[in-house]
């Protein structure tokens, strides 16, 4: 079986989503749907762009469009909504009036969609419904490092600094401030959102918004159900899915050099889509664990879109087979 999906909204998320999807040989792309023809779709879907001669459709009416969002929604089976945070709820009723499944983004209320989603943690819970919400790209990245460990250990309680970068870099509405944000509603909702996955985990967050555009930073502090060693947490990092380890020691001192490895590796954008734990940072202490990970926000959820979509369309029943998939086409591996 093929499924069908559309993806309506064409920004960060949207343009790498649908270009995963032309990755998998069990999709098919019937094309994006956005409110205008914008800069996105221009590069995307140019005559140079990876999405050459896809089909676009209308959100809001106007000319070069090839229909309009109902005209594609009634041969999709599913939709992924990549729509700015709040308008989801606008094409809700759209998506069940014409029987397609949907995937929503972090931004979205959580109660948009029967559960929130991770592949790694709860895929098995996404079979068969008729819509799931893919957890922002923070709470992606902790649910990764957490779950890690407590499959393998067990957790008792988790304590996340989150260092976030300012915008996108592509945002020229926002740009960096000069400043250091603190997040004053304490504790953060990153905490919160990590438990609409993983609901047993003791969690409390803090945050604060930094002037860079490269990637997110997190601080954790934990405490696991027995004495581990350093190298055993290690370890449980090194064997999860979508985690990768790099060491300070070896010139990956900050998110810049992160960042320039995946350029240099000649990953599409330089996009990271794992969360990237400095190893050196990895320490245990009894019961107490502490690392560092760098979050890519613009990509670190695209795979777990990918596997939402073949959860709910029932294509694959298997969480495992379907990861396995997905970073084979993304080329994710977990050493570099």
């Amino acid at each position: 079986m093929v499924v069908k999906v559309l993806v309506n909204g064409f920004g960060t998320i949207g343009k790498r989503v649908a270009w995963a999807v032309t990755l998998q040989d069990d999709m098919e792309l019937l094309g994006i749907a956005n409110r205008s023809l914008n800069s996105n779709v221009k590069s995307m879907m140019g005559a140079n762009g990876p999405l050459k001669g896809m089909k676009i459709f209308s959100t809001a009416g106007g000319a070069g469009f090839d229909g309009t969002l109902e005209d594609v929604l009634s041969k999709a089976d599913v939709v992924v909504d990549g729509m700015p945070s709040g308008i989801e709820e606008k094409f809700k009723p759209l998506y069940e009036k014409y029987g397609v499944k949907a995937v929503y983004q972090g931004g979205a209320d959580e109660n948009i969609a029967p559960l929130s989603f991770n592949a790694d943690a709860n895929y098995a819970k996404a079979l068969g419904q008729k819509a799931a919400r893919v957890v922002s790209c923070n709470t992606t990245s902790l649910i990764r490092t957490i779950h890690a460990l407590d499959k393998t250990f067990g957790v008792d309680e988790i304590f996340a600094s989150l260092v976030r970068r300012a915008v996108d870099p592509a945002d020229d509405k926002k740009g960096p401030v000069n400043a250091a944000v603190p997040e004053t509603e304490v504790p953060s909702h990153h905490g919160p959102d990590v438990n609409t996955v993983l609901p047993h985990i003791n969690i409390s967050t803090v945050a604060v918004k930094v002037p860079t555009t490269l990637a997110h930073l997190h601080a954790v502090v934990g405490k696991v159900k027995r004495d581990v060693t350093t190298e055993q947490v290690v370890e449980a990092f090194r064997k999860a899915n979508r985690i990768a380890l790099f060491a300070a020691k070896d010139g990956y001192t900050s998110t810049a050099a992160l960042m320039e490895h995946y350029r240099d590796i000649n990953r599409p954008r330089g996009d990271m889509y794992e969360a990237a734990i400095w190893s050196d940072s990895v320490k245990a202490e009894g019961r107490k664990v502490y690392w560092m990970h760098a979050v890519h926000s613009e990509a670190i959820v695209i795979p777990d879109n990918i596997d939402a979509i073949r959860a709910l369309s029932g294509i694959e029943k298997d969480a495992t087979k379907s990861i396995a998939k997905t970073n084979k086409t993304l080329g994710i591996v977990n050493d570099f």
